[in-house]
This record gives C-alpha cells, structure tokens and sequence, in this order.
C-alpha cells in the first residue's frame, strides 16, 4: 500500500492530495482562479499531512505539464524538494491525462481534457472510453474548424479550464462540455500504477513539460 502525495500546480487552481492504494483520503484545494500556487501549496502539503509526518510517505507525484509556467515550476520544485529531503521517489503525471481519468464516456465518445495556454490557444490531448490516448498532447489555436476532421467519434466531450473559450465556437450537438478542471483526485490512480512500476523521474534532471517557450507579459502598471 503506497501513501502518495499528490500536487497538482498546472493551472489557476491549486489543487493537494494524499493517496493512499489509489485513493485521495486528504484533499486541500483553492479554485479562486488567483494562481495562488506560491502562497498555498506549502501550507496545503502541511494541511493534507495532519498527523502523518514526511517519513511515512513512499513518494510524491507533481503535474509534469503543459500547464502555468510559473505553476508548473513551484509545484515541481516543491515536489523536488520533498523528495530529495526524504529520499523517496518523484512520479510525474500529465495533468490532462489525469483530468480525464474518471470521466465515462462510451466507445462512441472522445474526452478531449483542455488546459488555458492564453488567447485562443489551448493545451490539449484526447483520450479513448478505454484511456487510450488518442490524440497526442499538443498546443490547438480554437477555431471554428478545430476538431472537425475527428470521424471515428459520434461524441466529443470537452472539459477543463480551456474549454471555456470554445463554447462559442465549437458548437453541439456532436460537441459538448463537462465542468471538470485539474486536480489532485484524478492523480491517484495513475501515480500508484507508476509507484507500483517503478516509473520514477530523475531528481536531477527531471524538468517541467512545458510544450511552450515562456511569453513573459506586462507587468500590471504599479508593479515592479
């Protein structure tokens, strides 16, 4: 029986777990959408811990990416830490994969997980009724053609926080949208299969999947 840790950094949300055989039994989560990683996730690994103490965890999982440049990072250096302070290994989990884990769907129905990149674009992949994945973790600017050419599906369902802005122009009936966003629940199972197949990162040379170089923005006016 493995005790994971679970943190989940790749969006706006902020999202701590513990599995223990698969299942979150402890879970803290901030769904303002403030990107309130930096503030919070310490405080939510202390929170989801209770009385355990760090020795009794066998491991931590981390979104490995796409996601927040600047979530991705606190959560892996988090992560990092943890696991060098302890000498316990590091599962890195695609947080799309993760966010469509769980969803039913039927063989006729895709699940395609989306993740805010800015603007129109959005990170995505898509997954089979079987959790095959289908579609390859890639960067899709919406448009009013995006996903036309998928044939094999009668359905296609859209979730996650970049979905949002293709409900204007990815219409139903064929396509249709689920709220469901990125969290530390859907990391439990995969990140027990990885700890019981040994699918451990690197600590020295494991790094954020960004898929993206970073766009710094402007700073807001009466900010350094």
């Amino acid at each position: 029986m493995a005790r994971i840790l679970c943190i989940e950094t790749s969006t706006k949300v902020c999202s701590v777990g513990i599995s223990i055989d698969g299942e979150i039994t402890q879970l803290e989560e901030d769904l303002s959408n403030r990107y309130s990683h930096a503030e919070n996730v310490n405080v939510f690994v202390q929170k989801v811990l209770g009385k355990m103490r760090f020795s009794e965890i066998d491991a931590v999982a981390v979104s490995q990416g796409p996601g927040s440049y600047t979530g991705l990072r606190i959560g892996v250096s988090t992560a990092k830490g943890i696991c060098l302070g302890q000498n316990i290994p590091l599962l890195a989990i695609n947080p799309l994969e993760a966010m469509a884990t769980g969803v039913s769907a039927d063989e006729n129905t895709l699940k395609i997980p989306m993740i805010d990149a800015r603007r129109m674009e959005v990170f995505c992949s898509a997954y089979n009724s079987k959790g095959e994945q289908v579609i390859e973790t890639q960067a899709e600017i919406i448009t009013d053609t995006s996903f036309q050419n998928i044939e094999d599906f009668s359905k296609v369902l859209f979730f996650g926080d970049g979905a949002e802005k293709c409900r204007e122009t990815l219409l139903p009936p064929r396509f249709q949208f689920i709220d469901r966003y990125a969290s530390a629940k859907g990391m439990a199972g995969l990140s027990e299969k990885k700890f019981s197949n040994k699918d451990f990162e690197s600590l020295a040379y494991f790094e954020p999947f960004y898929l993206k170089d970073f766009v710094a923005g402007k700073p807001k006016k009466g900010l350094p």
